[in-house]
């Protein structure tokens, strides 16, 4: 992503914040996997949003009207061995030339030349509670502030969540963070093709998670956004299973929800399909009713209409189908309001998606539901799951667990579903997994 998208960012950021206050965000940090491995290393979420800067170790300081520069940039030095062992890293000169800090300083040297840039603050927006070290360092440098006042020092007299403004910001998509969105969506689309062009009977869960990642980085992403479900029959009455370690039976039904990142821009899509390319009659009856249920729940992705109006259509369109395939007994609306339809419906229609793949941003605004608006993106992902073990439905429905999940952007006409290339209906799948 292009330098003066960040920039931007922090503008917008700066102007919210005001003159006579300072923001400070720290990245993430390096975890130890077993010895000397580490995790691989993802920048924190709001840190990159704000800089683009992938190294650990570093805090990032805005200060709105400084003189010297309102971005500050305190990261590593330079190190030759480390370069030599590690690979290339930005050090201070990198920090202002690449990353267009208006001052770097070294991370070790935080404490002395942080101390002043919080004297004659008002407040400090810092997102507390992430690090637990840095709060209390937080706190300390404020309270050594207020021991000076005799002295004429100022210490700022509120400590105020950066992420309420930085949450909000990043729920609306730019034109660049779609562009990216969108490869991340037609990238795990493609992955989700060969996944059904590839399954058979006889074939592990993993494997096929294997074509999956295959594809992934065959088309440049390394990055999966979260671990990918691969869940074939009962498994997939299992919402987040991610074992992926079962063979595939003939006549079973095959769960994938499974995205790829694209420069720290998440996609998630969810199909449903049929280990041996055919639906049964049972198995077409619950899939028809969940793909029925999200094309309703679709129509209520439109701006000015409030978030929650697209699961209220879903329990309405799923309560009644369960009705009439005879799962559920009774009159609708009761059916509703004792909440039955989530002993098989249990999860809500969606969630926010972006640098996240449950995306930060409030789903509720003063106690109410917010409406959509243009920019924000979304999930569509409504399921049935009618465990193996459920004794009150026919055993025609037991141990079958479906999904059908899609990216959303809300349009200034409606919506655009980012994952629109990847088929969903019954015949179109039934017809490709026949061809191979």
């Amino acid at each position: 992503m292009n330098q003066n998208e960040f920039k931007k960012r922090r503008k917008t950021l700066m102007q919210q914040i005001g003159e006579g206050n300072i923001a400070l965000i720290a990245s993430a940090s390096n975890h130890v996997r077993n010895r000397d491995v580490e995790f691989p290393f993802r920048q924190d979420s709001d840190f990159y949003y704000l800089t683009g800067f992938s190294e650990a170790n570093s805090l990032a300081v805005f200060i709105p009207g400084r003189e010297q520069g309102e971005y500050i940039l305190f990261c590593q030095e330079y190190d030759e061995k480390k370069a030599l062992w590690e690979g290339a890293h930005a050090g201070l000169e990198g920090a202002t030339t690449h990353y267009q800090a208006d001052d770097s300083f070294p991370i070790d040297d935080m404490g002395d030349i942080l101390l002043g840039l919080l004297e004659n603050k008002s407040k400090v927006y810092y997102p507390m509670g992430r690090d637990g070290e840095l709060d209390h360092q937080i706190l300390e440098w404020i309270n050594h502030l207020r021991r000076q006042s005799r002295n004429g020092v100022n210490a700022p007299g509120e400590l105020v969540s950066l992420e309420h403004i930085l949450h909000e910001m990043r729920l609306f998509k730019s034109s660049a963070e779609l562009k990216l969105m969108r490869k991340a969506a037609e990238v795990s689309c493609q992955a989700h093709f060969r996944a059904m062009q590839t399954c058979k009977p006889g074939m592990y869960e993993y494997q096929v998670e294997s074509e999956i990642v295959y594809e992934f980085m065959q088309q440049g992403l390394r990055a999966v956004a979260y671990p990918s479900i691969v869940a074939g029959g009962k498994n997939a009455c299992v919402l987040h299973y991610v074992e992926n370690k079962d063979k595939l039976k003939k006549g079973d039904l095959l769960l994938i929800d499974a995205g790829v990142e694209c420069e720290h821009y998440a996609s998630d899509i969810t199909r449903t399909f049929p280990v041996s390319g055919k639906f049964n009659t049972a198995q077409k009856k619950l899939y028809q009713l969940v793909l029925d249920t999200q094309y309703a729940a679709l129509e209520q992705i439109k701006p000015d209409l409030p978030w929650n109006k697209a699961h209220d259509v879903s329990v309405e369109v799923i309560t009644k189908g369960l009705v009439e395939l005879g799962l559920l007994k009774g009159r609708i609306s009761k059916l509703i309001n004792d909440e039955k339809y989530k002993q098989f419906y249990m999860h809500r229609i969606g969630h926010w998606l972006g640098m996240d793949v449950h995306d930060v941003g409030d789903y509720k605004l003063d106690d109410e539901w917010r409406l959509l608006e243009p920019g924000m993106v979304l999930t569509i992902e409504p399921g049935l799951y009618i465990p193996k073990d459920c004794m009150t439905v026919d055993a025609k429905w037991r141990g079958i667990g479906i999904r059908i999940e899609d990216d959303v952007l809300v349009t200034k006409q409606g919506h655009e579903v980012l994952t629109q290339s990847l088929i969903k209906e019954i015949d179109e799948i039934e017809s490709l997994m026949q061809i191979n």
